[in-house]
């Protein structure tokens, strides 16, 4: 009889595990968008490193502010040094971007003055050092502007171009190998010649989720129910990936051969196999020479599920991020009563309405574990942990919003 773990214990136990050193690669900055930063990048000057003008105005000096007029005695356009400087009474026509003039401490907008001739008349005043930008306002020398284990977007981008920093050192991402089993299973393309099988999506759903958050796929498709195949289905992807994840095979029945091939014929360590939970209660995790096998469920829904699960917070350890399951608080909008003392993840409608996160199950199916049109349109997991209590409408509960992992 098989001993099922908790799921946090299951967590934990994935938590654990002791990975190699992560290989790094430099990249140039744009093509390392979505990689994972293997260095601090730290700033090597101030930014700006002299006060800067952020508006088209005059730069004065605060002093001079309730003067009568001001006399212009040049122009100051970005890009360029005046070598003229504010004085009493004087004042330097500045544009967005240009360095204050020596002298000066404050700009007034152009719409705040009247020009008559060469020189202005003050209509409206401001405060001191208005529309200044001071030195080091948007980063100081020696200040940690990206941490390590930052995923590279957009802004981490043009950070590093304003650093002069064109190659950075990323994380290589790891790689995945992914196979369905099943000899009922036909994969895309496949012609039908029974009535008992079944078109796969798993392997391919599997290869996108993985994909979109952040690994390279190997994928080695549908493998029949024999033990042959699904030995030189793990010996190949064992030689060429981090990850082996492989979808049906792991139940009790008679043709389930992948969990047989782990444990007898790899001999791999197994760090757990079955976990009390809804869906996915047989899934099972084993090491083999420092690789992860992961061995899900066939069912779409309950394999999908479990890969987000674990093989995506795999994926985050293996890329060193600082990435975490999008795991946020919601309301719910009707009864729902714990069914099972499983921990229990159940697809669910979200939505953002008036501040805060709702959820409800309309045209949410009831049934099986195979339900994958289940996380069709706005989708979440509702979790109730295996020692939650019946929920009642307007009570706040944890969901997993699926829409963040696509």
């Amino acid at each position: 009889m098989r001993n099922f773990i908790s799921y946090k214990k299951s967590i934990e136990i994935l938590n654990n595990i002791q990975l190699t050193k992560q290989t790094t690669q430099k990249l140039f900055i744009t093509q390392a968008l979505g990689k994972i930063l293997a260095k601090d990048v730290i700033a090597n000057h101030n930014s700006p490193e002299f006060p800067t003008s952020a508006m088209d105005g005059y730069a004065i000096r605060y002093e001079d502010l309730k003067s009568e007029f001001l006399e212009i005695i040049a122009k100051n356009p970005a890009g360029y040094v005046v070598e003229s400087e504010v004085s009493l009474n004087k004042c330097i026509k500045t544009f967005t971007g240009s360095l204050m003039p020596k002298g000066s401490d404050t700009l007034i907008p152009i719409e705040n003055v009247e020009v008559i001739e060469n020189k202005i008349k003050i209509k409206k005043e401001v405060p001191f050092a208005f529309a200044v930008r001071e030195m080091g306002e948007n980063y100081k020398k020696d200040e940690v502007l990206i941490k390590k284990g930052t995923k590279i977007g957009f802004a981490e981008i043009g950070v590093l171009a304003s650093l002069n920093i064109s190659m950075i050192d990323v994380i290589v991402n790891p790689i995945i190998a992914v196979a369905s089993t099943g000899s009922e299973v036909l994969d895309l393309g496949e012609i039908q010649t029974n009535d008992s099988q079944i078109r796969s999506s798993n392997h391919l759903t599997l290869e996108v989720l993985f994909k979109s958050n952040g690994a390279e796929v190997l994928q080695m498709g549908v493998v029949k129910d024999d033990i042959d195949s699904i030995a030189n289905l793990f010996e190949t992807a064992l030689q060429k990936a981090d990850i082996v994840v492989t979808t049906g095979g792991v139940s009790v029945g008679d043709y389930d051969f992948v969990q047989d091939v782990i444990k007898d014929k790899l001999k791999a360590e197994i760090l757990f196999h079955g976990v009390s939970i809804k869906p996915g209660m047989h899934i099972l995790v084993a090491l083999k020479n420092e690789k992860i096998i992961v061995a899900l469920p066939g069912f779409a829904y309950s394999s999908t599920v479990c890969a987000i699960l674990y093989v995506l917070p795999l994926i985050y350890k293996f890329r060193n991020s600082n990435e975490s399951l999008p795991i946020i608080k919601a309301k719910i909008t009707q009864d729902f009563p714990k069914k099972t003392d499983k921990t229990v993840f159940t697809a669910c409608n979200v939505k953002y309405l008036d501040g805060e996160y709702v959820i409800d199950f309309e045209g949410k199916k009831e049934g099986t574990s195979a339900i994958l049109t289940n996380m069709l349109e706005s989708p979440a997991l509702l979790i109730q942990d295996e020692d939650s209590k019946d929920l009642k409408s307007g009570d706040l509960v944890d969901i997993l919003l699926l829409n963040q992992l696509k």
